[in-house]
C-alpha cells in the first residue's frame, strides 16, 4: 500500500516563516517538518512505500529524508522542473505503481486517520478513485461535494457558485486513495488541475468516485495561524483521539423539538426552523471530544406526505444553517418508516417493522459501526420518552429537553439521566461533567 506525497509547493504565504529558504512541506510544527508528521503517520497505519513529488527547494526534502531509511520508509523521488499543477506528475507515476491502489496526500495537510479503514472502504465499493471528505465550519466559502446513494460523488459544488439553495456540509479534504489507472488520465506532463481535469471528468463518465465520510483530523495548514491551531490541537491530544483507530464519544441529537421547532410531522421545508441556542450548543460539541450526530424518526415518508429527497432537502436546509454560522453535524441519520397501516396516501414500501425506528437502535447501531463509538461513553438528547428509551436500549446515558413536547408524550415509562430546558443547557451541563469528572444519574438540571 503506497503513498505519494505531492510536497512541490512554493507556501507564499507561509514566507514569514519559511523565508523561502524552505519548502512549504518542511515547515516546522512543534519542532518537526510537517512531511515528517505525515510519514510517521503513514508509517504507523503500515504504509512504507512514500513516492515524494518535490519542486521548490525540493532538494531539502531530499537531503532531509534521503532513501527514507532513517525514518523507516523506502522514499524515491519525482522532480518537477516546471509546475505541474495537482495532476500532472501523475505522468511520471504510470511506471512506479503496481496494480494495488495508492494515497494520495498533499504536503500542506496535518492529519492523523485511520488509512486502513478508508482503504477498506474504497475497495469495498469497487471505486476508483475515493476523496476523504467531512463537514467543516465554514461550508459557505468551501468546495462542496454532493454524494449520492452509498457515497457516490454526483459533482462538485464550487465555492464560486452562486448559491441560492440549500446544500449539504461535504467537503473534500485533500486526502485520496486512487487505482494507478487514474493516472492514465493523464498523457503528457504538463500542468494540471486534478478535481476540474480529472475527478470531474472521471465522474461525467460515470467512472465510480466516491466520498469517505470521516471526522478525523485533516487540515490545511496553508497559513500561519492555522499552523498555529494545530500546534494547539496536537498538545491537546484532540488531533489523535479524534483518529478512528481510537473509540469516540458521540452526542447523538434527536431532530424534531431537540435541534429544531416542534410544528409536528414536517413534510414542507417552509415549516423548518431551529431552535433558539441550537447553533451555541452544536458549536460547543464541534470543540469537544465528542462526535455529533443526529438519529432522526421521519415517518413522513412512510405516510406518504413527501419523499426521501424531499426529507434529505430539509437537512440540507438545517445543514446550510448551521453551517453559515460555523457549526455543523458529522453526520444524519434518520429512519422513513412506519410500522401502522391506514393513512389514505400512505407508501406501502416504508409501512413495515423496522430495526432503525426510535426507540429500536438500529440508526444508532449503524453510526457506531460507522465512527467506531463507544456507547457507553456516549449520550443522546430528544424531547420525547421515545428518544429516551432509544437510548436505554443502546446503552447510552439520556438527556430529555424541555422544547418540542418536553417528555409529554407519554409513550414509555423511561426516566432520563439528566433533564435540561433546552439544547445549550444539556451540553453545558455534560461537558461541565466531563471536567470536573463527575457521573451523573437522574438529575433535574433544569431551573424550575
Amino acid at each position: 500500500m503506497p503513498a505519494v506525497i505531492m510536497a512541490g509547493g512554493k507556501g507564499t504565504r507561509l514566507a514569514s516563516i519559511t523565508k523561502d529558504e524552505v519548502p512549504k512541506p518542511m515547515v516546522k510544527i512543534l519542532g518537526k517538518p510537517l512531511l515528517e508528521w505525515q510519514v510517521e503517520v503513514l508509517k504507523r497505519n503500515g504504509i512504507t512505500d512514500v513516492c515524494f513529488i518535490i519542486g521548490h527547494l525540493g532538494e531539502k526534502i531530499r537531503e532531509y529524508f534521503g532513501d527514507g531509511k532513517e525514518f523507516g520508509i523506502n522514499a524515491i523521488y519525482i522532480e518537477e522542473t516546471e509546475p505541474l499543477g495537482t495532476a500532472g506528475a501523475f505522468y511520471y507515476l504510470k511506471d512506479k505503481l503496481t496494480s494495488e491502489p495508492f494515497f494520495l496526500v498533499f504536503g500542506d495537510v496535518f492529519f492523523d486517520i485511520d488509512m486502513n479503514r478508508m482503504m477498506d472502504f474504497h475497495k469495498r465499493h469497487n471505486s476508483e478513485a475515493t476523496l476523504f471528505v467531512h463537514p467543516n465550519s465554514h461550508p459557505f466559502d468551501s468546495d462542496l461535494i454532493e454524494t449520492g446513494s452509498g457515497g457516490r460523488i454526483v459533482k462538485f459544488d464550487s465555492k464560486h457558485n452562486v448559491r441560492d439553495y440549500w446544500y449539504k456540509n461535504c467537503v473534500n479534504a485533500g486526502m485520496y486513495v486512487l487505482n494507478p489507472s487514474v493516472c492514465g488520465q493523464v498523457k503528457s506532463a504538463v500542468r494540471t488541475d486534478f478535481e476540474k481535469e480529472i475527478l470531474s471528468k472521471m465522474i461525467a463518465d460515470g467512472c465510480p468516485v466516491f466520498g469517505y465520510r470521516s471526522p478525523e483530523y485533516i487540515k490545511d495548514v496553508g497559513t500561519v495561524g492555522r499552523i498555529a491551531d494545530v500546534k494547539r490541537d496536537i498538545e491537546s491530544g484532540f488531533i489523535s483521539k479524534r483518529c478512528l483507530k481510537n473509540r469516540q464519544k458521540c452526542i447523538f441529537l434527536d431532530r424534531d423539538g431537540t435541534i429544531n421547532v416542534y410544528k409536528g410531522l414536517i413534510s414542507n421545508i417552509d415549516d423548518f426552523e431551529l431552535e433558539k441556542n441550537v447553533i451555541d450548543a452544536v458549536k460547543k460539541i464541534n470543540s469537544s471530544e465528542y462526535l455529533c450526530i443526529a438519529v432522526t424518526n421521519q415517518p413522513v415518508v412512510a405516510r406518504g406526505m413527501c419523499g426521501i429527497e424531499d426529507v434529505e432537502n430539509i437537512h440540507r436546509k438545517m445543514e446550510t444553517l448551521l453551517g453559515k454560522e460555523g457549526a455543523y453535524l458529522d453526520d444524519i441519520y434518520f429512519c422513513p418508516h412506519h410500522p401502522d397501516r391506514g393513512y389514505p396516501e400512505e407508501n406501502p414500501a416504508y409501512k413495515i417493522k423496522c430495526h432503525c425506528r426510535k426507540p429500536d437502535t438500529g440508526m444508532i447501531e449503524e453510526a457506531a459501526k460507522d465512527y467506531n463509538i463507544d456507547l457507553s461513553a456516549s449520550w443522546i438528547i430528544g424531547d420525547t420518552t421515545l428518544d429516551i428509551q432509544a437510548g436505554k436500549n443502546a446503552g447510552l446515558k439520556t438527556v430529555l429537553v424541555h422544547t418540542g413536547v418536553g417528555g409529554k408524550d407519554g409513550k414509555y415509562n423511561a426516566e432520563p439521566d439528566m433533564q435540561a430546558e433546552n439544547l445549550l443547557e444539556s451540553i453545558e451541563k455534560i461537558l461541565g461533567a466531563d471536567k470536573n469528572g463527575l457521573h451523573t444519574g437522574n438529575q433535574r438540571l433544569y431551573r424550575a
